[in-house]
């Protein structure tokens, strides 16, 4: 039983969305924070559009009232004092820029209660990047979830080497809690699991199609013929959304910056970023 009960969630893109949408419709009151009532807005739109998902593809309990319940369960704020201030934990979920981040942390050290706990969900930055930011590295770590958080749940836990271990267990707890499957990580490692293992996989994806190898259709069907996988590699982008790959392969070496460029030239600066568009490499109906 987890002593977490009360959540602010920083940030209300895809990602953010759903981590608040998913820790309200686990029974959890939340407040989900962005910085302006119109980016609210958008956000409630959005958690409408979670709840019909969830109906949709038979989350357990969504059709029988749950996923409504859930969105009177959530808080919506643009005021970050008032947005923290009862929390137990706050999920910070917003763009990975380390300076905007460590701004936002020394603003919330300031205005979170003592025994707030606060969690980035930052895919590409070390919590040891952030954490002297935040006022109280004893109570800071990450929480990274995967996009599609009711299918895909897991939840990776990394702390530093200040964070408190009791912290850490209570975090593991509450990832359990809201119906992840927590997976705890012994030592900072750039990418947490999962994207140590997705990344160079994705980017040999697009070494394939950018150089001219296959269609990206190609790659994916001979992904999913030849190992059962459930999805090939561009249309797991498709999910995560074209904006943050590009923008973790324009830090990498030579030939991935030139993967980037490809997928920016032929893909985003054409409005095709995936799913949440309506196109990505696939073509989606709304």
């Amino acid at each position: 039983m987890t002593n977490i009960q009360r959540v602010t969630v920083l940030g209300t893109g895809v990602l953010g969305s759903q981590i608040a949408y998913q820790t309200a419709f686990s029974g959890f009151e939340v407040v989900a924070y962005d910085i302006n009532d119109e980016v609210l807005e958008k956000a409630r739109t959005r958690f409408d559009g979670l709840a019909s998902t969830y109906v949709a593809d038979s989350v357990a309990g969504a059709a029988d009232g749950k996923a409504q319940e859930a969105l009177g369960r959530v808080r919506f704020s643009s005021d970050l004092a008032d947005a923290v201030k009862d929390a137990d934990l706050v999920i910070e979920a917003i763009p990975e820029i380390l300076d905007l981040k460590k701004t936002t942390y020394a603003e919330l050290g300031k205005l979170a209660p003592a025994h707030t706990i606060f969690a980035t969900n930052s895919s590409t930055l070390l919590p040891s990047d952030i954490k002297d930011s935040t006022g109280r590295p004893d109570k800071f770590l990450a929480l990274h979830f995967a996009n599609q958080i009711w299918k895909f749940n897991t939840a990776e836990i990394m702390g530093t080497a200040d964070t408190d271990p009791a912290v850490f267990d209570s975090v593991v707890e509450f990832a359990s809690a809201i119906g992840m499957v927590p997976i705890p990580i012994h030592k900072e490692k750039a990418g947490y699991v999962l994207n140590s293992l997705l990344v160079p996989f994705l980017n040999a994806a697009a070494e394939l199609a950018a150089d001219g190898y296959a269609e990206p259709a190609d790659v994916d069907n001979t992904w999913r013929i030849a190992t059962g996988a459930p999805m090939g590699p561009f249309q797991i982008l498709d999910v995560i959304g074209l904006t943050t790959p590009y923008n973790i392969m324009s830090h990498g070496d030579e030939n991935t910056k030139r993967f980037a460029e490809w997928i920016k030239t032929e893909y985003i600066d054409k409005g095709y970023l995936g799913i949440a568009t309506g196109r990505g490499f696939y073509t989606y109906t709304k």
